[in-house]
């Protein structure tokens, strides 16, 4: 399975309408975004619950004092959240390219359209002439669950009419919200989504320092409780799918795949992305963080490893590796100088309409929600 990790992001501004209609213009099984809260209850699609690093909101003066500082998961963070504005307020802002050192091209795409809710991406969805799978990432869970904004309810809530078994894929850090979400009735996989290090946010909430780690989740014991507990998958960092010979070579280290596919575990990893700032050293060339290295080298040896599925920022790249062509027929085609990368092509302010034409309702009431108030 291909999945576009936030869309085309390594094309388009990262949850954008153009990253997601790119994404699917290149053939993706799937797309992924991340889901958090606005502060009257609507489910938007952002990186993270802060967001002046994928908005436009640090040259708003309108909302200069909404600038702020808080602790998600155990990190002080400062900047505007999510759940301090409305999505009245959240939908006048425009998305911008989070990595624009990295991206240039991308970048040029900046403040031309708006911010998503989960509900426009199911449209979008919808709109398509193939099935699309979605697979939605619950960000901070455990967070915005003690500022009064229970992800869960809200996601089930806006799914539970959309959702079936084989269009759904739900992931995040924390088991604990997966289990509640299925416990609301709502069908689909549940994946357990698993850093290289730390231990997951609910976790440490509940247990401090003792707090399982992620390495105790997928030792052979942990897979075998995690797929016991009613989790179908697992989503691990590449880094964990890689080491490197004496000579310092990469190589693949298939153990992680080996060890869930013995418990009947599918096993997806994260992310492929082309340019040298992402690469594992022995696949780096050039001294450009922005360049492409050799990408093509990467891809192969993970998916060598037998994983199931990939989230990347460049589809058409990973189908170029893996010999299908996708809906473009050109494998590798964004990767030529300004291909699709200039005003008017796929993406382009205007070019594939306005939110309007969605025909998004509304959000639902939810004066029954009292507002109190990781590393993909």
């Amino acid at each position: 399975m291909v999945i576009g990790h936030r869309g085309a992001s390594g094309y388009r501004p990262e949850h954008s309408r153009a990253a997601f209609e790119l994404a699917f213009a290149l053939g993706v099984d799937a797309v992924e975004p991340d889901l958090v809260a606005s502060k009257d209850g609507v489910l938007v699609i952002r990186h993270e619950n802060e967001i002046s690093g994928t908005t436009d909101v640090a040259e708003r003066a309108e909302f200069a004092g909404k600038r702020t500082t808080k602790r998600v998961d155990g990190i002080a963070i400062t900047g505007w959240f999510t759940e301090d504005f409305t999505w009245q307020e959240l939908s006048t802002l425009r998305v911008i390219e989070r990595l624009p050192e990295v991206r240039h091209a991308s970048a040029s795409f900046d403040a031309s359209q708006p911010m998503l809710r989960l509900r426009d991406l199911l449209h979008l969805i919808d709109a398509q002439p193939r099935p699309i799978i979605l697979v939605a990432e619950i960000k901070h869970p455990t967070y915005f669950a003690s500022i009064g904004l229970p992800l869960d309810e809200l996601f089930a809530r806006e799914i539970a009419d959309w959702a079936r078994d084989d269009n759904l894929i739900v992931e995040s850090f924390e088991q604990s919200v997966l289990e509640r979400i299925r416990h609301r009735g709502i069908p689909g996989r549940l994946v357990f989504l698993a850093e290289a290090s730390g231990s997951p946010p609910d976790l440490v909430a509940e247990f401090g320092d003792a707090a399982p780690t992620y390495d105790e989740h997928l030792s052979g014991a942990g897979l075998a409780r995690l797929a016991a507990g009613g989790i179908d998958g697992v989503s691990v960092d590449k880094r964990m799918l890689m080491t490197t010979d004496a000579a310092g070579s990469p190589l693949a280290a298939p153990s992680i795949v080996e060890r869930a596919h013995a418990v009947g575990l599918t096993v997806f990893c994260w992310t492929l992305r082309a340019e040298n700032r992402f690469l594992a050293p022995g696949f780096r060339s050039g001294n450009s963080p922005s360049e492409f290295g050799d990408w093509r080298g990467e891809f192969q040896l993970l998916l060598g490893t037998g994983i199931d599925g990939v989230f990347t920022d460049q589809p058409d790249l990973v189908f170029d590796v893996l010999g299908s062509p996708g809906a473009l027929n050109s494998p590798g085609a964004l990767n030529s100088p300004g291909a699709l990368n200039s005003p008017g092509a796929l993406g382009s302010p205007g070019a594939l309409g306005s939110l309007d034409a969605l025909g998004a309702s509304e959000p639902p009431a939810t004066s029954a929600l009292q507002p109190r108030i990781n590393g993909r």
